[in-house]
């Protein structure tokens, strides 16, 4: 019966990650950048500025613009950077990370977009916290027609976030502790218990607080590690961005235990995990940005599409070089074990870097999904379901830790895709509204 079940979510999974949802999220984030005019590419450095701005510290708001980023960031940053793009690598070939930067580059348009209208369209809840994100700009941008597909969204993301990002990631802490320092899961799930409640239990301040901190300083050391492994071997770093263009548009071919695959399946895996990693489209970041304290929508949109660039341009382009200069990719191996072979190889104690990254990285997408799940299920039950909901989130924790989680990974996994449909189209009937605000912002300026 479970073999079954197992099997329907698997297909459903498969329909829902296929290739409509993939053209339907790469077409919606090519037609924003088209509509802007390709802005948020010219204007990567001006939002770097604008996340030190101290201007909008006064404005109406619950945390900083630099704190709803690193919160965002907390969420997105994560095993999808470390395994993922191995993933992404093993299957489909060197060329996958040229379609992960890709996906990236329009990502950001939908990025900007989601943050533009989040904080457009964000509203107080009953305890004065300001409340954003797909299920309000649906609901106070759109005709009442489109209300359900915004309960839809706050159903979906209630539930998702329990597998995603929370027992899958409590999974992936227990098992890098496990394999590389061999800690039981149970103490792991107890620690991981008194972590998490130690955030959640305070609300957003303090989880943008600790991820103000965290965020940074993790992405710093993961990053440095990699950066040391590039340019030692500086002389070989044109030959695999060669090999990643070229084996993006003729595929690669079967090599040691790398079994061969052709340009689409570049595509699809470059595509997938590029989102995965991402999470343009899906409707998560906004939440976050729509409590920051900024006047201006367009100005929250030009940081929010930072966290895009940052995380896949930046942070999985670093481990996708550092597996491809191992030449780890040909192993046969896939997913963590791959990034930590490539490590190990090239750094001594590389395979700590990666499992201390995949702890840090886990950890903090536990804090950033409890926010927007939170947010989700106070759309739904309003304010008085705060502290019901971060109890069983995290309640949720030691059990994600011990539990073997392929189904509700499947289930997640699917959820997920879900979310994303109701945002995408608030996206593309809102566009105009996007479009109407980035010119009066520039006309403004």
């Amino acid at each position: 019966m479970l073999q079954t079940l197992e099997g329907l979510v698997a297909t459903i999974n498969g329909w829902v990650w296929g290739v409509p949802m993939l053209a339907l999220i790469l077409g919606t984030g090519l037609y924003l950048m088209l509509g802007l005019r390709f802005m948020p590419l010219r204007n990567i450095g001006r939002g770097f500025r604008m996340l030190f701005d101290k201007k909008d510290t006064d404005s109406d708001g619950n945390i900083s613009s630099f704190q709803a980023l690193m919160t965002s960031l907390s969420a997105t940053i994560g095993t999808g950077n470390i395994a993922g793009v191995a993933t992404a690598i093993a299957l489909g070939g060197p060329g996958a990370l040229f379609w992960m930067w890709c996906t990236a580059l329009v990502g950001m348009a939908t990025k900007y977009a989601e943050a533009v209208c989040a904080v457009h369209y964000r509203e107080r809840d009953a305890n004065g916290n300001f409340s954003g994100g797909p299920m309000y700009y649906i609901k106070n941008g759109l005709s009442e027609n489109w209300r359900w597909l915004a309960v839809a969204f706050a159903l979906f993301g209630a539930v998702a976030g329990f597998g995603i990002g929370n027992g899958v990631q409590a999974n992936s802490v227990a098992d890098a502790l496990d394999s590389s320092f061999g800690i039981d899961a149970r103490i792991t799930g107890i620690c991981l218990f008194i972590a998490v409640a130690a955030v959640v239990l305070g609300g957003v301040k303090r989880i943008a607080e600790v991820a103000g901190v965290l965020v940074p300083l993790m992405a710093a050391l993961y990053l440095l590690a990699g950066l040391i492994i590039v340019i030692s071997s500086l002389g070989e770093l044109p030959g695999v961005i060669a090999l990643v263009f070229e084996s993006a548009f003729t595929g690669t071919a079967a090599t040691g235990g790398f079994a061969g695959a052709a340009v689409w399946a570049a595509i699809r895996f470059g595509v997938a995990r590029g989102i995965f990693s991402n999470e343009a489209g899906l409707g998560s970041a906004p939440i976050a940005h729509a409590a920051a304290k900024t006047d201006s929508a367009v100005g929250q949109g030009m940081i929010a599409m930072l966290g895009t660039f940052i995380d896949t341009l930046i942070v999985c382009s670093i481990t996708g070089f550092v597996i491809l200069l191992s030449g780890a990719w040909t192993s046969g191996e896939n997913g963590a074990a791959l990034s930590a072979m490539a490590f190990d190889q090239l750094l001594p104690g590389g395979e700590y870097v990666v499992s201390i990254g995949l702890v840090l990285f886990a950890f903090t997408t536990i804090l950033g999904w409890s926010y927007y799940c939170e947010r989700c299920v106070v759309y739904l039950f309003g304010v008085k379901a705060e502290l019901p909901f971060r109890i069983l989130w995290v309640s949720a924790v030691p059990f994600g830790a011990l539990a073997n989680l392929e189904m509700i990974w499947l289930v997640a996994d699917t959820l997920n895709a879900m979310m994303a449909l109701p945002n995408l189209v608030a996206l593309l009937l809102l566009s105009p509204v996007v479009f109407r605000l980035t010119r009066e912002y520039r006309a403004a300026r």
